[in-house]
């Protein structure tokens, strides 16, 4: 189960909290509407959001961070190191963007019993590589939501992978709108899910 921050589908907390493995995001605002289980946080794990996290009291006592037993960074710093000159270059005002954070994640997993994952470039990669077809136009990196995805749809090929709180819109650096067309390519070949809104389908069903 993948639970992005955006809109959680109605009624599909018990779902989310029934998975063999929930992941979430950042600073897990999936919490309570989307249930309350957390086996992973997926961090972004460069730039200032890396540091507003683990600059945070708050992020790192609260619920879902503390039930966590692993955490994952998106951001391979091999990749992120390798963008930073093309990035100072196009995108000057992203000056900070590829400040790598890895070790101070590790160091937190470290202190708190918790398994750090650094999500291999060869994902990132992956993912570039299948946006191409969708017409993704320029973009900075894809969103971490589509890097987690990518990921498990590679570890657990036959596994029943579902999402919710995915709207595919945000921050421009993005190509959310052709990842939106790569997430409905992969529900239209089954290889993925999206939790429906459970008072719309009945809602449907009674008329």
């Amino acid at each position: 189960m993948i639970v992005g921050n955006g809109e959680i589908a109605e009624g599909a907390a018990t779902e989310i909290d029934a998975a063999d493995l929930v992941v979430r995001f950042n600073d897990c605002r999936s919490i309570e509407t989307g249930g309350s289980r957390t086996d992973v946080v997926a961090v972004c794990n460069t730039g200032r959001p890396a540091r507003a996290m683990l600059g945070s009291a708050e992020w790192r006592n609260s619920p879902p961070v503390a039930a966590a037993s692993e955490i994952w960074s998106v951001r391979d710093p091999r990749k992120f190191a390798a963008l930073r000159v093309p990035l100072s270059q196009s995108h000057p005002e992203l000056n900070d963007f590829c400040d790598d954070y890895t070790d101070q994640f590790t160091a937190f997993c470290n202190a708190t019993g918790k398994r750090h994952v650094v999500i291999d470039q060869s994902v990132h990669e992956s993912v570039d590589e299948a946006l191409r077809p969708h017409e993704p136009g320029p973009y900075v990196v894809p969103s971490s939501g589509m890097i987690v995805i990518a990921r498990l749809l590679l570890r657990y090929p036959d596994d029943d992978i579902a999402i919710t709180g995915f709207g595919h819109t945000g921050w421009d650096g993005h190509p959310f709108a052709a990842e939106k067309r790569l997430v409905d390519l992969y529900i239209s070949l089954g290889r993925l899910r999206r939790i429906a809104n459970k008072t719309l389908i009945l809602s449907s069903q009674g008329a």
